[in-house]
């Protein structure tokens, strides 16, 4: 994942102008009343009016993913028709980011274009203004797949946007002026400067933590990022990881690996726990969640009902694991960090694994947190060391063991 730093008066304008022509040119020209130099990416799959003649039209939407627009208007394969728009869309706004001849984006549609604009905007770089008009912003379930790990403005419309209603050119002036706001600034350029920061895993029951953490590590000279972990923040912190930005990992809160391997609401995809170690840079983990699980409450099965819990608040329950499923994660642990080719270390409290998880909950049990440790010892390669904290993790006595042992290793990291 990039991070965009050149901004310039340009909008790269995306709507399906077969659908929503009209609604585009009103946006378009409320852009430029505002001082933007908009261009219309149309992403429509069939031809539509001639007259509405967009910047960037269908045609070489199409060609830039080596199809035609012929090819599309005769074809019934409408997901195949919107991946080949998608892809098409994608290549010329990376390419015109990329350039420095784009500085911003702004989207129209309803759940078909939603669903195809945000996939292009999902391609786009970290720190490029992104908003996305949708009438379709809050359907059950589908704002996750519009987002992902993009940092996009998703701008609910309530009404359809269809036609020139006065409340539709209120929906588009609104959005309009957003997205040019955010071209003005003044916005911090989002630098970061990879030989001295640090990504840090986090969420509300080890905050204290984090926080602790982050302050002493930039009192260090360090620049901390933090990422939610609630299995859309963690797989951005992958991204990123990936493309280079950091110089290590602090890796407080990984329950994500387990909710991918039964598939539960913190599920941070295959690769959690895998990118530090590809890139050889010093990670730190720990355990805040990791012997809970967070199967949605319309997906529980009976078999949870009769199981420790955990109620944080009206929409999320925290489930005790099993010792076999701690078993089970701690081996899956283990052969990620195992392929880490540089420095890791683990850190463990003893007094609980996070706020949730302290003396008194109904969740507390440090007898089978040992479960893990030890499955997690007998696995992992002896190179890697589990250190183990007398604390819980909220503690300061804890935040000063992780500050400690993440200072150790990014000395080690920088040696290299």
């Amino acid at each position: 994942m990039e991070v965009h730093k050149i901004l310039t008066p340009t909008i790269l304008l995306l709507a399906t102008m077969d659908t929503k022509g009209s609604e585009a040119l009103y946006l378009r020209d409320t852009l430029k009343g505002l001082g933007a130099k908009p261009l219309i990416i149309d992403l429509s799959t069939r031809y539509g009016d001639p007259a509405l003649r967009p910047e960037i039209p269908a045609d070489d939407v199409a060609e830039a993913a080596g199809s035609s627009l012929d090819i599309l208007s005769g074809s019934r394969d409408m997901a195949a028709n919107m991946e080949t728009v998608v892809n098409g869309a994608a290549s010329i706004a990376r390419r015109l980011v990329n350039e420095g001849k784009a500085g911003g984006v702004i989207g129209i549609g309803g759940y078909t274009g939603t669903l195809m604009i945000t996939a292009v905007l999902q391609s786009l770089p970290f720190g490029l203004p992104k908003v996305m008009v949708s009438s379709a912003a809050a359907l059950p379930g589908l704002s996750n797949q519009f987002l992902k790990t993009g940092d996009i403005m998703l701008f609910h419309s309530v009404i359809e946007i269809s036609g020139l209603s006065d409340p539709v050119k209120n929906v588009l002036d609104r959005a309009a002026c957003a997205l040019c706001g955010m071209l003005r600034g003044p916005v911090v350029d989002p630098t970061i400067d990879k030989e001295r920061a640090v990504a840090m895993t986090m969420m509300s029951p080890c905050e204290k933590c984090a926080r602790a953490v982050r302050l002493a590590l930039e009192k260090e000279g360090y620049q901390v990022i933090g990422f939610h972990a609630a299995g859309i923040g963690d797989r951005a912190m992958e991204d990123m990881v990936g493309a280079g930005l950091f110089r290590g990992v602090i890796d407080l809160a990984p329950g994500g690996v387990g909710e991918h391997l039964y598939g539960f609401m913190r599920d941070a995809g295959p690769d959690r726990l895998e990118t530090a170690g590809k890139m050889g840079i010093p990670q730190i983990v720990s355990t805040c969640s990791v012997n809970h699980i967070t199967p949605s409450r319309s997906e529980a099965r009976a078999e949870y009902r009769g199981r420790r819990k955990y109620d944080l608040d009206a929409f999320r329950t925290w489930i005790r694991m099993t010792p076999k499923e701690l078993g089970e994660v701690a081996e899956i642990f283990a052969a990620k960090l195992n392929k880490s080719t540089g420095p890791v270390r683990v850190l463990v409290p003893l007094r609980g694994w996070s706020s949730v998880d302290s003396l008194g909950s109904p969740t507390y049990d440090p007898e089978e947190d040992g479960i893990f440790v030890r499955r997690l010892r007998e696995t992992l390669k002896k190179e890697i060391e589990i250190t183990e904290v007398d604390a819980n993790m909220e503690d300061p006595e804890f935040a000063r063991a992780v500050t400690s042992a993440a200072c150790d290793l990014l000395r080690i990291g920088a040696l290299k």
